[in-house]
């Protein structure tokens, strides 16, 4: 009886609406494939990818619904992680998929993770700094956890962008370099994992909550998965099952967006900086709720420890990749955006570093967003 009522609180009319409108929206989309691959009039192009961008909303929001009740069943770190690792999972075998596939595609690491470093550390921290700082006064981070997470930055992205035009080959390790660099990221990474969900697991929680009587209150996370496996395991499920119609149709949706941006005169690095703004909207909607609810932490969970994720996931992958195909696998950025993304961490670590945050910070993180996309358009 208790499995029947979790299924039906779990499975609701609105999670069946979502889930079939994402993979029904992604099914037409391959059935209409050889009609979307020719040259569709401006008009069409414009209503196909309006009704793509909507499928994806629509289908956030459902991520969004349950990627709140993980977070409040398991508390931070985990249900944040949950919701994070589900992305980037699925953004990882893509990039992964796409270079396995035909034709060359020696930076889509590059531009894809520096775009979703630009999105994540400066729109949506900005948004969300902007948000919770006008609804509250007294946004105090948990400067230890946030401090980590920059810290990995920090070495992550020298170790992505910087290094291979220092030392590499024409922006690209050479294979000798790449392997201890695919050894020392992912030994980096999973320390990273290991602390964040062990001895370290307070420094990630609200300041509020961390320490205290409260987390002494709060049952472990080995109690908790005893009493609601079947709830957390289906809701977990539903999660996943809900993320991947976003992350493959926003994908299907490049070709359109490449046509429809080659009309229109625009760069091709604004498809890029697009479709990584999409892929993350589930991410981007929580943060700024997380915010509005005065959760700062839980914004800093989920944007920095998704680039954290991301960075630390797509490098090892991708150098590997390049390894087994012999592919070259350009790493390294062009002095304009290396010089915004060490603007960023800086930004990053003064705004963090204070007691509290302030909307004047998130301001600043907006406006170098929109120096980034300036950048993009010269």
């Amino acid at each position: 009886m208790r499995t029947a009522s979790t299924h039906r609180t779990v499975i609701t009319p609105a999670v069946i609406f979502r889930l079939l409108l994402g993979w029904g929206a992604f099914a037409g989309v391959l059935l209409a494939e050889p009609v979307l691959s020719a040259h569709l009039p401006g008009p069409a192009l414009i209503g196909v990818l309006a009704g793509i961008i909507v499928v994806i909303v629509v289908c956030a929001f459902g991520v969004v619904t349950q990627a709140e009740h993980l977070a409040h069943r398991l508390g931070d770190p985990y249900g944040t992680l949950v919701l994070t690792l589900s992305i980037v999972l699925i953004e990882v075998v893509l990039i992964s998929a796409v270079m396995l596939g035909p034709g060359e595609h020696a930076t889509i690491a590059r531009d894809s993770v520096m775009a979703v470093s630009m999105i994540i550390m400066n729109l949506v921290i900005g948004v969300a700094l902007l948000v919770g700082g006008t609804r509250h006064d007294d946004l105090e981070p948990n400067r230890t956890g946030v401090s980590a997470y920059l810290s990995l930055l920090v070495v992550l992205s020298t170790l992505a962008f910087a290094l291979p035009g220092l030392i590499g080959t024409g922006g690209a390790y050479r294979p000798a370099q790449a392997i201890p660099v695919i050894a020392l990221t992912v030994l980096l990474y999973a320390f990273f994992l290991h602390r964040q969900m062990g001895k370290q697991r307070a420094d990630f929680q609200e300041v509020s909550a961390s320490p205290g009587a409260d987390d002494d209150e709060r049952p472990s996370i080995s109690e908790v998965l005893s009493q609601h496996r079947s709830e957390i395991v289906l809701r977990a499920l539903v999660l996943v099952l809900t993320v991947v119609p976003i992350v493959l149709l926003s994908h299907d949706m490049a070709a359109l967006l490449d046509d429809g941006l080659g009309r229109a005169g625009a760069p091709v690095a604004l498809s890029g900086i697009l479709i990584a703004m999409i892929v993350f909207l589930p991410e981007t909607i929580t943060a700024v709720r997380a915010a509005h609810a005065g959760e700062i932490q839980r914004v800093s969970n989920l944007c920095h420890g998704a680039l954290v994720s991301t960075v630390g996931l797509t490098i090892p992958a991708v150098l590997t990749i390049g390894l087994l195909t012999g592919q070259t696998v350009v790493l390294a950025e062009n002095p304009a955006n290396l010089v915004l993304l060490g603007i960023t961490l800086l930004l990053s670590i003064t705004t963090f570093a204070g007691k509290k945050v302030t909307p004047l910070h998130g301001a600043a993180h907006l406006l170098v967003f929109l120096i980034y996309s300036l950048a993009v358009f010269s």
